[in-house]
């Protein structure tokens, strides 16, 4: 059975989705976002500048910045049109909603963080609506967000790992993550060879929990006593 939102969100979603009137105001949502993405996505996707404003006003220069990384430049555009596409067709409307999000919330931080005035709100205003399109999809995307998140039929990574091995794997990705912060001055740089060695006894730790797991499998299937109290 597929996961469902929880019963006082599912009811108000269900009646949200019976109300004629905001299914078209759902779609009056849509298609101005739409509008907006494909023109300017375009404009990025084709290798055009997206502003004439000189490299010595903020703006500007952000936009020159990144128009001058190319490839990127024009990533960031065909990601906008193809968000936009998604949300006309309504086979495709809920990814296209998901993919818009990030997309627009990031340009808000940027007109923010630039001061580009008045855009501003207009983002926000953006950043509003395709909350509001993820809301009308909230199911659909609940279901799928539970199908990611929740637990796997699979084997887990570590099965049959003893704790000296589980304790190498943890102690390494913690001295590997410390070992990276030095270069960033975080963790002073003077730590680098106790962290260094540390990491790699975690190595061996979990080395050497192989080698014992293969020594141990190898005695019991040469054991004929444990083979025959396996038959």
């Amino acid at each position: 059975m597929s996961p469902t939102l929880p019963k006082p969100l599912a009811n108000a979603h269900a009646w949200i989705r019976q109300q004629a009137w905001l299914g078209r105001f759902t779609l009056m949502n849509r298609l101005p976002l739409a509008m907006a993405f494909i023109p300017t996505g375009l404009v990025k996707a084709t290798g055009h500048r997206f502003t004439a404003l000189p490299i010595d006003n903020p703006v500007g220069f952000f936009f020159e910045a990144m128009f001058q990384t190319g490839a990127f430049w024009n990533f960031i555009g065909i990601m906008q049109i193809v968000s936009a596409v998604f949300l006309l067709i309504p086979a495709t409307a809920t990814l296209g909603a998901v993919m818009f999000l990030p997309i627009i919330f990031s340009i808000v931080l940027v007109t923010w963080g630039i001061g580009f005035t008045g855009t501003i709100w207009i983002t926000l205003l953006m950043l509003i609506s395709v909350t509001y399109l993820i809301a009308w999809d909230a199911d659909k995307i609940w279901t799928a967000a539970s199908s990611i998140l929740g637990k796997t039929s699979s084997p887990p990574l570590l099965a049959g790992a003893t704790l000296v091995e589980k304790s190498g794997w943890i102690l390494g990705g913690l001295m590997g993550i410390a070992l990276l912060m030095t270069t960033r001055n975080f963790i002073p740089a003077a730590w680098r060879p106790e962290l260094f060695f540390t990491g790699v006894g975690a190595f061996l730790m979990v080395v050497s929990s192989w080698i014992w797991s293969v020594i141990k499998r190898s005695s019991v299937e040469t054991d004929p006593i444990a083979t025959g109290a396996n038959h």
